[in-house]
């Protein structure tokens, strides 16, 4: 499975994106395509997405915990990593 959220698209990639994808809401992209043709497309989309496009890619892999985020360009929501386990920053805390 393959899960991208993008701020915006060239108009030539979300028509692309559309054979492989659902769009449930407008620049979010849902498909049950094959580990293959998710690396594919994740190419594809890192070689012709400027940096405004601000995607986050899920994908879904083998290995623990199921899942691999990938970010193109400025995301609206920053991603961190702790002991291993890929997050998504929803709101920093102030540290006094």
């Amino acid at each position: 499975m393959l899960i991208v959220i993008a701020n915006d698209l060239p108009p030539a990639v979300r028509g692309r994106m559309k054979i492989w994808f659902i769009e449930p809401r407008p620049n979010v992209f849902v498909s049950g395509i094959n580990e293959f043709t998710a690396l594919r497309v994740i190419d594809y989309l890192y070689e012709h997405c400027p940096s405004s496009s601000g995607m986050t890619i899920f994908r879904k892999i083998k290995a623990p915990p199921g899942y691999e985020i990938r970010i193109i360009g400025d995301a609206k929501k920053p991603l961190t990593q702790i002991s291993g386990l890929q997050l998504i920053i929803e709101k920093e805390v102030e540290k006094n």
